[in-house]
């Protein structure tokens, strides 16, 4: 089995990024707890620099290899649907970094032109998400520049990690956190301080992009084909072994939920709360919603709010 993070790579990325990133804000998500029901609670993750979690893990591996001199001249390539690449760029720019993002041409438009507005070089690539992969490999070849992964690199995921950390200052006595998974970068941070503290986390994902539940099914990551509502950002292919590996700790829930459940889950946040926020902070609440997993009178429950870089107008 591949080496899970552990807490104390959360905790080094933490002191890394300090004062780099936006400390989370959790919210509670009714004005009372009710008394025949679960605490639920928001980390409003969606409010973070670049609309996504995906600056802190950009920030702890730019730092990294900044304070490690290991910038080659043609900077940092990345292959993105969009929020790992809008991180990196925006990460990259503040450290005089080159930044060359290559995205699916079916990227939305807003998230190319939140990337060009961080200052970096974009490259569209036609056809799936692979194409723009073995677009970014073939750069980094020809260019040496230092390749980053959207989320499976231990300094990504461990600065993901550290939003849980913020989390558990905020909720010392929490008993679950829902969060969505793509890759599993998010998941195996969150999952790192959620087992040091005994926490339980249900790990949620689109069951039309079902890569780490597939993964557990298999004994180890596979390739899985995706799509549907929150596929362009968690359309990851293939969960990270160190993902597989931290769903095996602790107590973690693998739960899938239907398109129609995320969409609804989306509109709820905008209906009775007034968040708007990408189709995978949907999947998060849909979740602990409905049959797929149903909280316990009492039990205290945070939802990760995971990105906000989405086009409201389909919310009414």
């Amino acid at each position: 089995m591949a080496d899970r993070l552990r807490y104390d790579d959360v905790a080094a990325a933490a002191a890394r990024i300090h004062g780099a990133v936006r400390p989370v804000v959790v919210v509670p998500a009714e004005p009372v707890t009710p008394t025949d029901g679960p605490s639920v609670c928001f980390a409003l993750e969606q409010l973070q620099f670049t609309g996504t979690f995906k600056a802190r893990g950009a920030q702890n591996f730019i730092r990294a290899h900044h304070e490690a001199g290991s910038f080659p001249a043609a900077g940092v390539t990345i292959a993105s649907g969009g929020n790992a690449g809008m991180a990196c760029a925006w990460s990259a720019s503040q450290h005089d970094v080159r930044a060359t993002v290559f995205v699916p041409s079916s990227v939305p438009q807003l998230k190319i032109d939140r990337l060009r507005s961080y200052g970096a070089d974009v490259r569209l690539i036609d056809g799936p998400f692979a194409n723009a992969w073995d677009a970014c490999d073939a750069f980094a070849v020809e260019t040496g520049a230092l390749k980053s992964h959207a989320y499976d690199d231990p300094y990504i995921a461990a600065g993901a990690g550290t939003v849980m950390l913020e989390i558990v200052e905020q909720v010392p006595e929490l008993d679950t956190v829902a969060v969505a998974v793509g890759g599993g970068g998010l998941f195996s941070g969150i999952a790192a301080v959620a087992g040091h503290h005994g926490i339980r986390v249900i790990a949620i994902e689109p069951e039309r992009a079902p890569t780490l539940h597939t993964a557990l099914d298999a004994g180890g990551p596979v390739e899985v084909e995706v799509g549907g509502v929150a596929a362009d950002s968690l359309g990851g292919r293939r969960a990270s072994a160190s993902a597989v590996a931290a769903a095996q700790y602790g107590d973690v829930r693998s739960v899938l939920v239907s398109d129609d459940a995320i969409v609804r889950a989306r509109q709820r946040l905008w209906d009775e709360h007034r968040l708007a926020v990408e189709h995978a902070a949907g999947a998060a609440l849909a979740g602990i919603s409905d049959d797929d997993y149903r909280p316990a009178p009492g039990e205290r429950v945070c939802v990760v709010l995971c990105g906000a870089n989405t086009d409201p107008s389909d919310l009414h």
